[in-house]
């Protein structure tokens, strides 16, 4: 490498510093591998850092149950890896039903779940009293996932590339990627701010704008962008140290919350709002917010005389089976996908950067992700194919 490339020519560039990208950075970094990381704004700054910051297994497609359970076990040593915990707790997480209709599919869920390693309680009416006692009366069933909690979401990303970049990473903020190239070895990286990265290997880990780089090299993921409606309120005592939301298939009745140690509640769940890859913004619409409230309140009856003192969203990528694009490229070697978390992406991190570097550095990860490969949508056979993307 000439001095002039030097810092421009790594084993595998990662396109987008969220905690998808940042995790898979550092990982890379512990099977020798060099890596550079491009993120248009700052570490953290989009969908990672707008996140409710649920660390749940429970309520996933099941067949994502070995990577949420490899992401757990990562959780749980970010101290001894990273230096820093992201302000992770194993608080345990409540899911609550309300619907007698409900119970059935919540008990099939339980069951299902002891076979992918998750052992959730199931507790009914008068246990939910001596146990819960700050539930609503209303509550039918709770499940509860006690291995489970919940971390800063705007730590996370941040102290992963902190990490990255103390092991030998190149993490570059602030800058944006115009193009991406493919020749018949390796990828051209084109920025507006810093010129040209080369790599035999490049991931997209870009979030929502993840499916339009995607598009560019044949393969289409039906993925619609929309933003989620996150508030906190004023700080009352600590009290309740779980998080909780409500088990349904209601979409404005699936709230959910926490409360941290300062004491405020942080809430999230019910409809989505409009958001825009172009303004990276999404619409704070204060009707999502007074439509959450009734739900806030039948979950949790004590939400009721709290004020709402901070309300946010960000842009996020719902693919059209609500499971995420994660691994190689169906029509370009070299290529890899890591988008899409549909808004359940956060407790994944750790497990998917594990498991992304774990693939790009031996061709084969120790959990099986082929249900959430693009070639679901694009079937087609991988080809050593010069491609270009683009962005302007």
């Amino acid at each position: 490498m000439s001095g002039r490339d030097a810092g421009r020519v790594a084993d595998v560039i990662i396109v987008g510093g969220g905690l998808m990208g940042t995790a898979t950075a550092f990982f890379l970094r512990q099977h020798g591998r060099s890596v550079i990381v491009l993120e248009r704004d700052l570490v953290g700054q989009a969908a990672s850092g707008a996140s409710f910051g649920n660390i749940r297994r429970q309520g996933r497609f099941l067949p994502q149950m070995p990577l949420a359970n490899r992401s757990r076990e990562i959780w749980g040593r970010l101290p001894e890896l990273l230096g820093e915990d992201a302000e992770f707790t194993a608080t345990g997480h409540l899911r609550v039903c309300f619907r007698p209709e409900e119970i059935g599919r919540m008990e099939d869920y339980a069951r299902d779940a002891l076979s992918y390693g998750l052992d959730l309680e199931l507790i009914s009416r008068n246990a939910i009293r001596d146990r819960f006692p700050f539930l609503s009366p209303d509550a039918l069933m709770v499940s509860h996932s006690p291995l489970d909690g919940h971390a800063n979401p705007r730590l996370a990303a941040p102290a992963f590339a902190r990490a990255a970049r103390r092991a030998g990473a190149a993490v570059i903020e602030n800058v944006e990627v115009l193009s991406i190239g493919k020749s018949s070895e390796d990828f051209r990286v084109e920025t507006r701010e810093t010129g040209t990265f080369r790599a035999p290997i490049v991931q997209i880990s870009t979030g929502a704008w993840g499916a339009r780089m995607s598009a560019a090299f044949g393969e289409h993921v039906p993925l619609t962008v929309r933003g989620p409606q996150m508030g906190v309120t004023e700080p009352v005592p600590y009290r309740i140290p779980q998080v909780m939301g409500i088990h349904t298939s209601v979409q404005e009745e699936g709230v959910y919350l926490r409360q941290v140690k300062r004491g405020n509640i942080v809430f999230g769940g019910g409809e989505r709002t409009i958001a825009s890859l172009e303004t990276k913004r999404a619409v704070l619409d204060p009707r999502n917010t007074l439509r959450q409230l009734p739900h806030l309140r039948t979950l949790l009856p004590a939400m009721g005389p709290l004020r709402v003192i901070r309300t946010w969203s960000g842009v996020e990528g719902y693919v059209a089976d609500d499971l995420p694009v994660i691994g190689p490229s169906a029509k370009v070697a070299g290529l890899y996908h890591a988008f899409g978390f549909c808004g359940h992406g956060f407790q994944l991190g750790p497990g998917i950067g594990a498991t992304m570097a774990e693939l790009i550095s031996t061709g084969e990860t120790s959990v099986p992700i082929a249900p959430f490969h693009v070639a679901r949508f694009v079937n087609s056979p991988i080809l050593p194919a010069t491609g270009r993307l683009h962005l302007e």
